[in-house]
């Protein structure tokens, strides 16, 4: 099982299709492939893993600069794991975990919202929720992993940031 960076190109987002036809239409990555095909070397965020020619899982990972960073201490660029997804008939096979894997490999923290029913996957996978933040989450129920050294961000650090940013826009 091998990790490959997906090209931006039509044959890729052919190959996108075969999950929109059996996934769940919200984990779908066409509209965001199609906004990124320019030329075929152009960054991409997604990556695959191939059985033999087909493409049977799926995730695009997008860096996240710590100047944005509200999860983790010390702050730090982060990855924004999205849209994991691995066909029906591959599924409990390891593709997914080896996804996973491979992403943990850049040594930073992760950030990701877990879908219906994958609660178990993620917590084998050493991931925890964090402490949900209205104005940060937006809706969102995220889990982070946490490489060695790094921490949940402090919460009356973040209440003391958003006071001072609401003091400073009154100003």
């Amino acid at each position: 099982m091998t990790v490959k960076k997906l090209s931006i190109n039509y044959k890729t987002l052919e190959e996108f299709k075969q999950f929109r036809e059996y996934g769940i239409q919200e984990l779908s990555m066409l509209e965001d492939l199609q906004d990124n095909i320019i030329e075929n070397d152009s960054d991409s965020p997604f990556y695959g893993i191939y059985y033999g020619e087909k493409l049977v899982a799926r995730m695009s990972l997008y860096q996240v600069s710590k100047d944005h960073d509200k999860y983790f201490e010390p702050k730090q660029d982060y990855l924004e794991l999205w849209k994991l997804e691995v066909l029906p008939n591959f599924q409990r096979k390891g593709f997914g975990k080896e996804l996973v894997e491979f992403a943990k490999g850049f040594g930073l923290p992760i950030k990701t919202n877990p879908r219906i029913k994958s609660a178990d996957f993620w917590d084998r996978l050493g991931f925890t929720s964090v402490h949900y933040d209205v104005h940060r989450d937006l809706g969102e129920n995220p889990i982070v992993w946490y490489p060695e050294g790094v921490s949940a961000q402090d919460r009356s650090t973040l209440s003391t940031s958003k006071e001072n940013v609401e003091q400073e826009e009154a100003e």
